[in-house]
């Protein structure tokens, strides 16, 4: 695939997976993220074993680890998301419900939470209606953090597809899902930081001639 052309290569990153190494979530998320490779978007992985070494959010705790600071200047700096999680007892685990909390340090930035942002969105589940009900779930919680789902989210069956390895999948269908996710969340993030330049660029303009006049 072509990449995007932009003065800027935009930072897409990726929190997800579960406390047992290897899982089928972060290596779907690993597949999303190489799809936003392809459009020339920088990476970075949040991955189980990180989230796992959070600990629990408090919010009127002042005292945050390094791992929470780390999690939190990533966002801030992100130009888009992509959050995976299994699907537990019909809803996100809560080792990425604990990550998303975490991002309740950034409701005062200038980007509130995740806003700007385009999000993209990733369940696996062991079974179609757990993987269906969970999605809604988690774009919901996009959209209360103030974020932009991406059109296409991803539902994972794991009764029916295996990430045998970090880089193989029993179903090449499932692959392209995966990384039409990456993909979208990386275009959007293209096509939103170059609005906001123009945008800026015609600003300074204004000031200029009002300052002329």
């Amino acid at each position: 695939m072509t990449q995007i052309q932009s003065p800027r290569r935009p930072l897409v990153v990726g929190i997800g997976g579960t406390t047992r190494p290897a899982s089928s979530t972060e290596r779907a998320l690993a597949f999303a993220l190489k799809g936003a490779q392809e459009t020339g978007a920088r990476v970075q992985l949040f991955g189980g074993a990180f989230l796992h070494s959070l600990p629990h959010y408090a919010p009127e705790t002042r005292e945050l680890t390094d791992e929470q600071h780390e999690l939190i200047e990533a966002v801030r700096a992100a130009d888009a998301l992509i959050i995976a999680t299994p699907g537990y007892h019909g809803g996100i685990s809560g080792l990425v419900k604990n990550a998303l909390d975490t991002l309740e340090e950034l409701r005062l930035d200038d980007r509130p939470y995740l806003d700007g942002r385009a999000v993209g969105s990733i369940v696996t589940a062991y079974g179609w209606q757990a993987a269906g009900t969970v999605l809604t779930s988690l774009r919901s919680i996009v959209h209360a953090l103030r974020g932009w789902p991406t059109p296409f989210g991803a539902a994972v069956n794991t009764l029916e597809t295996r990430f045998e390895t970090a880089d193989t999948c029993s179903d090449p269908k499932v692959v392209e899902q995966l990384r039409t996710v990456g993909r979208q969340a990386s275009t959007f993030a293209l096509a939103f930081g170059a609005h906001a330049s123009s945008d800026a660029y015609h600003a300074v303009e204004h000031r200029v001639a009002v300052a002329q006049s």
